[in-house]
């Protein structure tokens, strides 16, 4: 099965969701189609996945707890990094 590590922040999280619901917002206001653009950002936000970010290796993540780039914990409790 494929594992999508999560490569989107919390902050980046917060801006997609919210864009994407503009997005939607606006195309239902204009009365166009392309609103529906905003289910992407939103979708992206919701699963902490990019698939653009993925291949560039770009990640947003904090480092917390499931994301991609988080430090790994050695059995003493301490970042194998110090």
């Amino acid at each position: 099965m494929l594992q999508l590590h999560p490569n989107v922040g919390s902050k980046d999280r917060m801006l997609r969701i919210v864009g994407g619901a503009a997005i939607i917002a606006v195309g239902a206001f204009m009365g166009s189609w392309w609103g529906a653009i905003g289910i992407v950002p939103i979708a992206t936000g919701l699963i902490r996945w990019c698939p653009a970010y993925a291949p560039l290796g770009i990640s947003t993540c904090e480092g917390g707890e499931g994301c991609a780039h988080s430090c790994a914990k050695s059995e003493s409790g301490q970042n194998k990094s110090e």
